[in-house]
């Protein structure tokens, strides 16, 4: 049964994707106005895709000084370097490898050996120097790059999410191009859960692989989908792997992670992404409540949470 209640959508464009913010109880226009320029100054701070921010700044210095940034972009660039430094698979500095390959791009193509080796030599994160007490981020070697494109949204949307609270929005669906943030009860629910349907990968956006149904959330999608370059009738998508500095081998398709911070939720789909299967014990990791992981050839299971057809 739905219970009625005032509901706003606003849409608009950040954050390199679409961004669309439903609100639903008293003060949600002047939420949904909040919210986006919020967005709008943690884009300032983090983009790549300008020569002026945050992370340009800590760039352009790179091999010559630490540059001081400010608490909240000194705490993400933090928690990306500490979290690339357990070899995983998420890495932060791996920008320079990425643009060898430029997959998604004209230029893309598969780059010599050699020419990874070299660039394999950048994206070391153990090369990043944090100093806490001055807010400091120095790459130690020129030509490293960081890019927060692996994290930043989740941080994003959980900082919309407080904003919503502190608004008094008693419900709300925070979406920055697929990274789902579900605030409060859900108003099509008696019981206040939602539903949340996970995207098949391998078909168009909007077509599922089935429901889950949780309490207030985030879900986030690691796949290799969206981009890809095809050379001699091989395959090889966007993901790389910094340990080879080549395309993640995988029989994945895409894993979705269902938690209670987007920015937790953002670094363990890659976890278990590169990891390629379920991990044993994982689920028990305080604020996680399960994934659901799409193979190539087709078969789903799920881990930790009941998926429904």
């Amino acid at each position: 049964m739905m219970r009625q209640t005032m509901k706003q959508t606003k849409v608009g464009h950040g954050l390199g994707t679409t961004i669309t913010l439903t609100a639903y109880g008293e003060m949600t226009a002047a939420a949904l106005d909040a919210a986006f320029a919020l967005i709008a100054e943690y884009e300032d701070r983090l983009t790549v895709n300008r020569q002026v921010s945050e992370v340009m700044a800590i760039n352009h210095a790179a091999g010559q000084h630490p540059v001081a940034v400010s608490h909240a972009t000194f705490q993400l660039v933090q928690r990306a370097v500490l979290a690339s430094r357990e070899n995983f698979g998420f890495n932060a500095l791996i920008g320079p490898l990425v643009k060898l390959w430029a997959i998604g791009f004209a230029d893309a193509h598969v780059p010599a050996d050699q020419a990874i080796a070299a660039r394999q030599k950048l994206i070391d994160p153990m090369q990043v120097q944090l100093d806490a007490a001055a807010q400091t981020v120095f790459l130690l070697q020129p030509g490293m790059e960081l890019d927060l494109g692996g994290i930043a949204k989740g941080e994003i949307a959980d900082r919309v999410a407080d904003l919503w609270r502190a608004y008094g929005v008693a419900s709300g669906i925070i979406d920055l191009g697929g990274n789902l943030v579900f605030v409060g009860t859900s108003p099509h629910r008696l019981d206040g859960q939602w539903v949340i349907g996970v995207q098949d990968p391998q078909r168009p956006r909007h077509e599922e692989v089935g429901r889950v149904i949780l309490p207030a959330c985030t879900a986030v999608t690691s796949g290799i989908y969206e981009r890809f370059l095809i050379v001699d009738g091989q395959q090889y998508h966007h993901l790389l792997d910094s340990r080879t500095g080549k395309p993640l081998q995988t029989k994945l398709s895409g894993v979705t992670v269902f938690a209670e911070q987007s920015v937790v939720a953002e670094t363990e789909a890659k976890r278990l992404f590169f990891a390629g299967q379920p991990i044993a014990g994982w689920t028990k990791t305080p604020g996680i409540f399960g994934a659901v992981f799409v193979y190539q050839d087709g078969h789903v299971q799920a881990d930790g949470v009941n998926l429904q057809q």
